[in-house]
């Protein structure tokens, strides 16, 4: 657990705002997102002038994470908030926490959002179509399971030939 030191804390603060705070921290690999877009905000539980997050990495080996909880710290920290964070594994996280608002954010990026309730079928290799962000056309194809982070894969769009990025589900 880690905890923000020399914190004063915030008088009256509510689970509510705390939220709000936390819905302006952008994800690193993706800032297009906050954490609670990407659904990794477990809990904020408040008690008195303390505040605990409860945060799921969105997988164990993502480089992000602990950036991701400095910023949360930091944040809160600068609203007066004495915080404390728990990193929680179970249940896993999964692409189908992310909010409709962040898939929405994704796509308008340029991003094609993760097929929800698709994470067992892709691992084991199911056949998927992949809309385009740009055209909305399933006529595209993969091109590498690797994207520019991790939890993305390069894909092509064979009618409007643009390239775009897949938030693969997990």
């Amino acid at each position: 657990m880690l905890r923000a030191d020399n914190a004063s804390p915030a008088e009256g603060v509510s689970e509510e705002r705390v939220r709000e705070w936390l819905g302006d921290i952008p994800d690193p690999e993706i800032p297009v997102l906050s954490v609670t877009d990407l659904g990794i905000v477990r809990d904020v539980i408040v008690d008195g002038s303390s505040v605990l997050v409860e945060v799921a990495p969105t997988y164990s080996g993502c480089p992000a994470t602990e950036v991701i909880e400095q910023s949360i710290l930091t944040e809160l920290r600068g609203h007066g908030v004495n915080v404390s964070l728990k990193r929680v594994l179970s249940p896993p996280w999964t692409t189908d926490w992310i909010t409709a608002a962040g898939r929405a954010k994704l796509l308008e990026y340029g991003i094609a959002p993760p097929l929800t309730g698709a994470g067992k079928r892709e691992m084991l290799g199911a056949l998927r179509s992949i809309n385009c962000p740009r055209c909305a056309s399933t006529n595209t194809q993969l091109v590498s399971e690797f994207g520019s982070t991790a939890c993305k894969a390069a894909y092509k769009c064979k009618d409007c030939l643009e390239p775009f990025e897949y938030f693969k589900c997990l």
